[in-house]
């Protein structure tokens, strides 16, 4: 009867539509992987896409976390699942166990939220602009419910909820729906959550910059006292934002931006940042070893890899017509191309006059028009 049962519950994960056979390059491993959509709003047709990850050993006794990256619009599954805690990181052409994943310890649910961030979507324009910390929270309720569906068998289990900086806001939002509905009918077996890093309170959180950055050398005394009293961080974002920075706004913050330089990584000042020469040689000299130093260039390495069609048919994500090109071993934008009459082109980090900004994308760009010749895909 024991190995009856195995056998069904076996069977019946492998039949699930979800379920990632294998993503490109991935090392062998013993745990299983799906991912997907869950629609959340039928009339706008929105959809949140997720990946799931169960617990390497022994998942039918481990609890379910709901990860939650923050922004507003930072992807779940790139940042956090292959970045931080997941059970995979790219390097190269291949994928290298994380040693130290998450799901050592739980059944970890990434999701792409809100729409439009990462694979989530929608085909109705008008939800892009609706967009609030409310409505996300809403539809993450929604997909919550409706992914028990999907897995039925995890609607008992102790449930999660963890996430960082902006998830600040939105997990303590889906926390309190959920214990309202639960009032209601028990749906959510919630035992807590967990913020990580997180913003609370916009004034203070954003202030706490100046001293951050003059309390470990980054700024002199003269452009703290600036940063402090003439345009702090929050009042900058305000009218960034609103799309009319002021003259004294401007002013601190280049000053700010040539003491910090670009060359020191605003989110760990402790870390160098990632030089695209730097990066090929290490892809070349260790494609399948990960040092026990932060990876520098990992946000490169997961832009590329996730953007690849591959892999976007390996999670089950929508494979639309957009793909980036690459100059100099770094994506130079995006393309699309309509037939044989029209195609668009995208120039990644260029300004409005793009060959000041971006010289070499640009040229390789008019490069390509005048030969008429898609733009080059060399990753």
């Amino acid at each position: 009867m024991l190995q009856l049962c195995f056998s069904m519950e076996v069977e019946s994960s492998l039949a699930h539509p979800d379920k990632i056979v294998r993503l490109p390059g991935q090392p062998r491993v013993g745990f299983q992987q799906f991912s997907g959509y869950v629609t959340v709003d039928e009339k706008k047709h929105k959809v949140l896409f997720y990946y799931f990850v169960e617990a390497e050993i022994d998942p039918a006794s481990k609890p379910l976390v709901l990860w939650l990256n923050g922004g507003p619009g930072c992807s779940s599954v790139g940042v956090g699942a292959f970045s931080e805690n997941g059970p995979f990181r790219p390097n190269g052409e291949v994928l290298v166990r994380n040693d130290y994943s998450w799901n050592r310890e739980a059944n970890m649910l990434y999701l792409e939220t809100p729409i439009g961030v990462g694979f989530s979507y929608s085909t109705n324009s008008s939800s892009y602009v609706a967009v609030d910390d409310e409505t996300t929270a809403r539809d993450n309720l929604v997909f919550l419910q409706r992914w028990y569906h999907k897995f039925p068998n995890y609607r008992q289990r102790d449930l999660f909820i963890t996430g960082e900086s902006y998830a600040g806001h939105y997990i303590p939002q889906l926390a309190k729906l959920m214990v309202e509905l639960n009032k209601k009918q028990n749906l959510f077996n919630l035992k807590g959550i967990a913020l990580g890093n997180p913003v609370l309170e916009f004034a203070i959180d954003f202030n706490s910059r100046a001293e951050y950055f003059w309390s470990h050398g980054l700024i002199s005394d003269s452009t703290y006292r600036m940063f402090t009293s003439v345009c702090n961080y929050s009042r900058y974002v305000s009218e960034y934002y609103r799309d009319s920075v002021s003259p004294s706004c401007s002013r601190v913050m280049s000053q700010v931006s040539r003491e910090t330089s670009k060359f020191v990584d605003k989110y760990d000042v402790t870390l160098d940042v990632c030089i695209s020469s730097v990066l090929s040689q290490s892809m070349v000299l260790n494609p399948q070893q990960v040092s026990e130093r932060v990876d520098v260039c990992v946000e490169d390495k997961i832009v590329n890899y996730l953007n690849r069609k591959d892999v976007q048919k390996a999670l089950h994500a929508l494979l639309v017509g957009v793909r980036r090109w690459a100059v100099s071993l770094q994506v130079g934008g995006w393309t699309q191309v309509y037939g044989n009459i029209l195609a668009f082109a995208t120039i990644r980090g260029a300004s409005h006059e793009a060959p000041f900004s971006q010289p070499e994308r640009s040229l390789m760009l008019f490069k390509s028009f005048l030969e008429g010749k898609p733009l080059p895909e060399v990753f």
